[in-house]
């Protein structure tokens, strides 16, 4: 075990910016996240368990309200997984997020759609194989397409693609990307990095110790890093399996192509149909479709 935490298992997740001792971690990181944008004062967790309803949503911290200095409200979900069609499932949770505000019963109130702006800021501990993110991080916004301008702060994703940040200690100039670092090197760490530059890593410290951790944290810990460890086995195991499939299939495409050349070659040289498919192991009828 390391001297810190995973903080990407979901116990690990929650303990550091699920929890209300942890509250001053998730102000800090949000507010270096929102830098020049917003400054989060205070927040409250809607449920103190923090339990999602269904498995799948596990690794979410549901519904955190925010207050920021200026009196403005807003909610954040933080995610903390990938998962297959990643980017619609965090809409749907956005959205649930949104109707969950709304009051069906009072459908024809002017104030019944109201509701508070939804921040989903998702943690992509693992890259998929899709397009559907190219940069450590991507901020989308609902905007107008021609002109680019915001048209509603209602909605806000950002996705923060782990893998893709490269940056070394001593290159990390803002306080976000410092979070960054910490965050994805946390476990191999033997020491906490930029606590003599901002008094929040010396808490983070504090909370990441697993040799503070009671019996039964560290239980609890300790199940959710093995679940951590059989995903990302089964993820190994789907990597492989598509490249064994995709290596087979480029070997029978390969002699399938080797045999039409076979075949031209035959044709070229005035073989009869027949003769052409003995000879290069083609259909009579696929022969015909080269001539």
């Amino acid at each position: 075990m390391g001297k810190y935490i995973n903080p990407f298992t979901d116990w690990g997740f929650k303990r550091l910016f699920g929890q209300e001792f942890s509250k001053p971690l998730l102000i800090s990181f949000l507010n270096d996240l929102l830098v020049d944008e917003l400054h989060v004062k205070d927040l409250t967790f809607r449920d103190k368990e923090l339990l999602p309803p269904t498995k799948d949503q596990r690794g979410i911290i549901c519904d955190v309200y925010c207050e920021t200095d200026t009196g403005d409200r807003f909610i954040v979900e933080m995610q903390n997984r990938w998962q297959p069609n990643f980017l619609d499932r965090s809409i749907c949770y956005a959205c649930r997020s949104i109707l969950d505000q709304v009051d069906k019963g009072r459908a024809e109130r002017e104030d019944a759609y109201k509701f508070l702006p939804v921040y989903t800021i998702c943690f992509m501990n693992y890259m998929p194989h899709t397009d559907e993110v190219s940069k450590f991080r991507t901020d989308i916004v609902l905007a107008d397409k021609d002109t680019k301008a915001q048209v509603s702060n209602k909605l806000r994703f950002i996705y923060l693609a782990l893998p893709l940040f490269e940056k070394k200690a001593e290159e990390c100039e803002t306080d976000f990307e410092k979070w960054i670092y910490v965050l994805k090197h946390m476990e191999a760490l033997s020491r906490m990095p930029f606590t003599a530059q901002k008094e929040i890593f010396k808490q983070l410290e504090d909370y990441a110790d697993s040799h503070r951790l009671t019996k039964k944290e560290w239980e609890a810990y300790e199940n959710s890093l093995w679940v951590v460890r059989d995903n990302m086995a089964c993820m190994a195991a789907a990597e492989r399996e598509a490249r064994e499939k995709g290596h087979a299939e480029g070997r029978a495409e390969g002699r399938a192509e080797e045999k039409k050349a076979i075949a031209r070659n035959l044709l070229a040289m005035g073989l009869t149909i027949e003769q052409v498919a003995q000879g290069s192991g083609l259909p009579i009828e696929e022969v015909k479709g080269l001539q």
